[in-house]
């Protein structure tokens, strides 16, 4: 079973560098034993990090299900909606999300995208979960490098623990501007979708580099992210066999050949680009 790296958070939480993304579970009654089956063969298997949203159909109550009895040892993330952002909106929000987790606290709450809500506003809500004891850490997702200046200056703002995005081989702009913005305030970045929801897979770099060390695209995709050691990767996973294949990932060493190979497929990026999001 391979061991799963750690990163801290500003506030020197602990959190691992690998997880389980849920988007989409808990939206089709028929896959729900399937989908609560993988997340706690997941547990089972050392992972210790859920990452789900209110925005994610049912997934937070299938989360809530998945961890019952074994709460103590995981590392729970969820997300408000911009539209319920507001002071009084996202500590209902989060009771909501509490409801459903059937927890007493989230470890990382994170503000969705930017909306309409002044982010003072939101801010002010979560220091007021912390100090409740409702959440540990609170953070944001899908914020450019612009927001993340801005969040900065807001007052407490220096408090956002960490910045959830799309981040993988095809989407590789925050590593001009907003990664190093993050990492210079030790800052881990999440990165939600990490294999493009399967459409990477059929790239031709990264079959051919999976065929050398007897993996799949997938796993190459995934131990290309985990190069990073402030990179959080949270890969979903919907079977027991999708989950042992992204574990397997963390055991497959790139070499200096397979980085070059994989920059001339996936360009880095050269000047800075706008955010993208899914």
């Amino acid at each position: 079973m391979p061991s799963i790296p750690h990163t801290a958070l500003p506030s020197g939480a602990k959190i691992p560098t690998f997880g389980l993304g849920t988007w989409r579970m808990g939206e089709d009654a028929r896959r729900r034993k399937d989908e609560v089956a993988a997340l706690r063969h997941g547990l089972d298997q050392g992972i210790t990090l859920i990452d789900t949203a209110e925005m994610y159909g049912d997934a937070e109550s299938v989360v809530g299900e998945a961890i019952h009895g074994r709460r103590e040892d995981l590392f729970i993330v969820s997300k408000v909606l911009p539209e319920n952002a507001s002071r009084k909106g996202t500590v209902a929000a989060c009771e909501r999300s509490l409801k459903k987790l059937k927890t007493d606290r989230i470890d990382l709450y994170l503000l969705h995208w930017r909306g309409a809500v002044p982010l003072e506003e939101t801010i002010e809500a979560f220091n007021a979960l912390v100090e409740a004891g409702k959440i540990s850490d609170w953070g944001v997702s899908n914020f450019d490098i612009s927001d993340m200046g801005e969040i900065w200056k807001t007052p407490a703002g220096n408090g956002v623990a960490s910045n959830q995005v799309l981040y993988n081989l095809s989407r590789r702009g925050i590593e001009f501007d907003l990664m190093p913005w993050c990492r210079k305030h030790k800052m881990p970045v999440m990165a939600y979708s990490p294999i493009e929801q399967g459409r990477l897979l059929g790239s031709p770099a990264l079959r051919e580099i999976a065929r050398r060390h007897n993996a799949t695209p997938a796993q190459i995709a995934l131990a290309w992210l985990m190069r990073h050691d402030d990179v959080i990767a949270i890969p979903k996973a919907g079977t027991i066999a999708h989950v042992d294949e992204n574990l397997a990932s963390l055991d497959v060493i790139l070499t200096k050949d397979d980085f070059a190979a994989l920059d001339r497929a996936f360009p880095p990026p050269q000047r800075a680009q706008p955010l993208e999001m899914l």
